[in-house]
């Protein structure tokens, strides 16, 4: 890996503001989630078995908050065998280029499309699917019940919603424990104490986690008729929401 492609955005004595997703984050992101997100990639493969579980032919699957393209990539490899179309959707021009070229690089261009947009507004009816991988976090907790009624109401009757979101536990001994641990996972992969202490810092005020019951009860509300975890690790958590096969789609 080049140095300019290795997350050390805050290896560095102070910070000037919050998290922003600028062009220097684009340029470290995979190495930023690899080495961030607890077995990232083995929730994407869980999300397979999933989507090739209840997908249908020529379902499309959206992935909002795409960002370099990542996760489309690898579900387009695992479910090969599917007549599937990949839509990401992400708001910096920027995580989308990139996407782009890494989709011309692995020849998946004709079957994964990028469109630069905001998540929130997102049009697109009968989806097969949406995903939704540490994005919900963060979108304004004000703003959360609109957009995934918004979902809920796109996806066709049998749709899924799949959710991975860093959360909190109520046990505030245990919470502080759970981040303990993440913290521990983070210093195995190369991050220093200063790193970890101004990233924290920077994501205060943009990152906010809802516990797994605050997350399941959103899902509910919006009328997803299934909704349970099929992984996690600690404070890191994925949902399965369906929407009901008699539900009426949106027209």
């Amino acid at each position: 890996m080049s140095d300019s492609s290795k997350d050390t955005l805050f290896d560095i004595d102070r910070i000037d503001q919050d998290f922003v997703f600028t062009d220097r984050v684009v340029e470290v992101f995979d190495d930023m989630v690899n080495r961030s997100v607890p077995f990232y990639h083995e929730a994407i493969q869980a999300s397979a078995q999933l989507l090739a579980a209840h997908l249908r032919p020529d379902d499309l699957v959206v992935d909002l908050g795409c960002a370099t393209g990542t996760t489309l990539l690898q579900l387009a490899g695992l479910l090969k065998e599917l007549p599937l179309h990949f839509l990401g959707l992400d708001n910096s021009g920027a995580m989308l280029d990139k996407a782009r070229l890494k989709a011309e690089l692995f020849s998946k261009q004709e079957m994964i499309s990028f469109i630069l947009g905001d998540i929130t507004q997102v049009d697109q009816p009968d989806t097969g699917a949406f995903l939704l991988n540490y994005t919900l976090q963060f979108i304004r907790p004000v703003q959360r019940p609109s957009f995934i009624r918004r979902l809920h109401a796109n996806l066709r009757p049998g749709g899924i919603l799949l959710l991975s979101e860093k959360t909190i536990v109520g046990h505030s001994g245990l919470n502080r424990r759970y981040i303990d641990i993440y913290h521990t996972f983070k210093r195995e992969r190369g991050y220093s104490e200063l790193e970890i202490a101004k990233k924290r810092e920077a994501l205060e005020n943009v990152l906010i986690p809802f516990s797994i019951e605050e997350n399941r009860a959103l899902l509910r509300e919006a009328g997803f008729s299934c909704v349970e975890v099929f992984f996690q690790w600690f404070n890191f958590c994925s949902l399965i929401a369906i929407k009901d096969d008699q539900a009426t789609s949106l027209s």
